[in-house]
């Protein structure tokens, strides 16, 4: 019986490969620098699997920005907008790699970074592969086979690179000219493969995990072909080497047959979040298949609860032997924070319930002993399990009680839109294409070190808020002098949108180093709901009525809502989600009202995650979308007609659930569009959307500046597919990682494009 990773955190223990990358890009570190740190964390990577015990460790699975750019750039799919980045005297591969991610405005040029979603139904965002009609692949980075000779030489036979699968590559990617599917291109893409595959063997490479979670999903008959003629077409040019094809995230289901039946030597499969289809795949799998059960969870920090799994296991070896069964976490370890050791702080009953990545490799490695007879670890597992099972510190009947009250009106506005919009019109006055941003202004050094400095103890609490409400006095004025019509304070007080709320809630508790990747160099440190959550005290009054008091114009409040912070939380796996959302919805409901007491009119509810949070397997959805839905409106529905109620949606797809999105009843809805040139609005716009929306005009995820005439481009392209009057005009989200410079200048260009969009464009949206 072997044991694998899928792969593993790439940040490093202290974030290292975080702060090396913002150091290049700010210049003060070189190339050599970077890839030195780099190596630093690939070996210690390495080491640590290595000592832990597993048979096959990945390779290929570190990447300075994303995986899925890393096999763009692999397989030459460069858009042609680039070409002049690697002209640049001086520049590298890794300067077009990251102008790629992040947009390049230097030398003379500026262009747009690609495109950025979610991975799946996860907080981690890739960026999306653009394809052109007559698309051509090619070897054009050597990264994958020099990572795999270091890693042998350290590894030996264990080492397994890592690449994602051919038809999942496309599927992830967009078409960027009308006339064909991306799918079509997976002949022209295969070769390319058999090419890789092949120089690895010749490496002496004997394992290459190919990552396929796209198997989990809804397919197409199209779809399913190419994943047989991919496979099929690897097989007849490729020998000598084993391939295991990896799934995750959801069930085969209609696709165990194909799935199984691929010439391969493996398929990954978990069990953490569809462990119902282990019995369909043992009845279908055929003989000359191993099977690596996915049994440790590389998505949660809880322990591995070993019965549970054991029974797995032994279903498995009952089948198919032990020699044909691979033990392995659910999914890659990408996903968990990095090493539970490093949490001194953390209440030791909790801890002992908890598990994060070298963790679950030490799972992994016992599940395979006890498995072969050896039960030494088992009985220190029970008694875990049965701890939490049990505690006090978990469950609060007042909690579960309230939750169980909901009921349809609580769920409900007094008013229908219509009637709110016109008090809001009345109330706040506010001119065409009203200009706001989505809440956070840059996060400065100076701002960290104070927070570091007050938790260190070095500041009493008044110096620490004197210092705070300076800061947003400030931030207050200068966008006053810009012209802004609806103002936000800061958030300098707030580390992270969810770990703020939930460090003021009952139920959560927080991790000193328990930083997951998000994006490029972006690390959040999500909170851990351990218990039945609680809103004990006001959570934002304070700083809001602050702030409110020094302006006359709006100010909003500034929450985020409950199923994003379900979504970027390490949740509980004891109760349903929907019941830990309620909670957290009467919560954050508790907050609106308090608000609305205080005087603030406009509060804002975001909900990022709300489409992240969408099962992957359309019957699932219909069951999901009435719980989230309904928990938003929990939390905005209890008070009167004359607030109004925002809420931001970050990078997604809205055309499946549109009319969701719009059952949400939010007075004004912000969301990312300006990667996407408008695109996403062609949903609200078939769908006739009833109600006030911001479509972002200004892509915070890149340190380019957006011209004026951009702006009033993008407002255009809004106008024609919506109600100008119901239009705003805002950044894609938050502006806390941006540099303070980037930021004056893009709002300023910002402000001045709605200027012009009320004299360019009418009420009925056309120029």
């Amino acid at each position: 019986m072997l044991t694998q990773n899928l792969g593993y955190p790439r940040i490093g223990g202290q974030r290292q490969l975080k702060k090396a990358c913002e150091s290049y890009w700010a210049g003060k570190i070189g190339l050599e620098e970077l890839h030195q740190i780099a190596r630093i964390i690939r070996e210690e990577n390495w080491q640590t699997q290595l000592v832990a015990g597993i048979d096959l460790i990945p390779c290929n699975d570190f990447s300075y920005y994303d995986q899925v750019l890393d096999t763009s750039l692999l397989l030459g799919v460069i858009p042609q907008r680039y070409a002049p980045v690697s002209a640049v005297k001086g520049n590298s591969e890794i300067d077009l790699y990251f102008a790629m991610a992040r947009g390049y405005q230097k030398d003379g040029l500026d262009i747009t970074a690609m495109e950025m979603t979610k991975w799946m139904d996860t907080n981690y965002h890739y960026i999306v592969p653009e394809f052109t009609a007559h698309q051509s692949f090619k070897i054009h980075s050597e990264k994958v086979f020099n990572e795999y000779t270091a890693a042998r030489q350290t590894l030996g036979d264990k080492a397994k690179p890592v690449l994602v699968g051919p038809v999942s590559y496309l599927l992830v990617g967009k078409e960027k000219e009308q006339g064909f599917e991306r799918i079509d291109l997976i002949k022209n893409l295969v070769p390319v493969y058999v090419e890789i595959i092949n120089r690895l063997k010749q490496q002496g490479a004997q394992w290459i995990q190919l990552d396929e979670p796209c198997l989990a999903l809804d397919l197409s008959k199209k779809d399913k072909e190419a994943f047989e003629y991919a496979y099929r077409a690897i097989a007849e040019q490729v020998s000598g080497v084993k391939l295991l094809i990896a799934t995750y995230f959801e069930a085969l289901l209609d696709n165990t047959q194909i799935a199984v039946n691929l010439p391969v030597a493996a398929l990954h499969v978990d069990l953490v979040r569809a462990p119902e289809q282990l019995e369909e795949v043992l009845a279908l799998i055929p003989a000359n298949l191993q099977l690596s059960l996915g049994v440790v969870d590389g998505r949660n920090v809880w322990k591995n609860d070993y019965e549970k799994s054991l029974a797995y296991i032994h279903k498995a070896v009952a089948k198919l032997g032990s020699d044909r069964v691979i033990i392995a976490p659910s999914c890659s370890l990408l996903h968990s924070p990095i090493d539970l050791d490093l949490e001194t702080a953390i209440d030791p009953e909790i801890k002992n319930w908890m598990a994060f990545a070298k963790q679950k490799l030490k799972e992994v490695v016992e599940l395979k002993q006890i498995a072969a007879g050896d039960n030494a670890p088992l009985e220190a597992n029970k008694k875990a399990i049965e701890s939490r099972r049990t505690s006090q510190k978990v469950h609060k009947q007042q909690v579960k009680d309230r939750v169980a009250a909901i009921t349809e009106a609580d769920a409900s506005r007094k008013s229908a839109f219509p009637v709110r919009q016109q008090l809001h019109r009345e109330r706040f006055n506010l001119p065409a294409f009203p200009t706001t941003t989505i809440g956070s202004f840059p996060q400065t050094d100076d701002i960290r070190q104070l927070r570091a400095k007050f938790k260190k103890g070095d500041l009493t609490t008044g110096q620490y808020e004197k210092a705070i409400e300076d800061a947003t006095i400030e931030v207050i004025r200068w966008q006053e002098e810009l012209g802004i019509d609806v103002l936000v304070h800061g958030e300098f007080e707030r580390n992270d949108m969810v770990e703020y709320f939930g460090e003021q809630l009952d139920g959560f508790l927080f991790t000193k180093n328990g930083w997951v990747q998000s994006y490029g160099s972006r690390c959040v440190k999500p909170p851990v709901i351990f218990g039945d959550v609680s809103r004990p005290q006001d959570m934002t009054v304070r700083w809001i009525t602050f702030a409110a008091k020094q302006t006359q114009k709006q100010m909003k409040g500034m929450l985020t809502g409950p199923v994003t912070i379900l979504q970027w939380s390490f949740v509980r796996d004891d109760q349903p989600r929907d019941i830990t959302t309620n909670q957290i919805a009467l919560a954050i409901r508790d907050e609106v009202v308090a608000l609305e007491k205080a005087g603030i009119g406009i509060v804002q509810i975001d909900e990022a995650a709300i489409r992240e949070g969408l099962p992957l397997r359309k019957a699932k959805r219909p069951h999901y979308l009435d719980w989230a839905v309904k928990a938003f409106r929990v939390t905005a529905s209890g008070v009167e007609d004359k607030t109004q109620i925002h809420t931001h949606m970050c990078y997604s797809e809205f055309n499946d659930i549109i009319e969701h999105i719009a059952a949400m009843d939010a007075d004004v809805i912000t969301i990312e569009t300006s990667r996407s040139q408008m695109e996403l609005l062609h949903a609200f716009s078939h769908f006739e959307y009833p109600n006030e929306i911001g479509p972002g005009v200004y892509d915070i995820h890149s340190p380019r500046v957006p011209s004026k005439e951009e702006m009033v481009s993008l407002l255009t392209k809004a106008a024609d597919l919506l109600p100008a009057q119901n239009l705003w005009v805002n950044p894609d989200c938050g502006l806390k990682t941006r540099k303070w410079p980037e930021t004056k200048a893009a709002l300023e260009n910002m402000v001045q494009a709605a200027k012009q969009a009320r004299e360019q464009i009418s009420v009925a949206g056309t120029i």
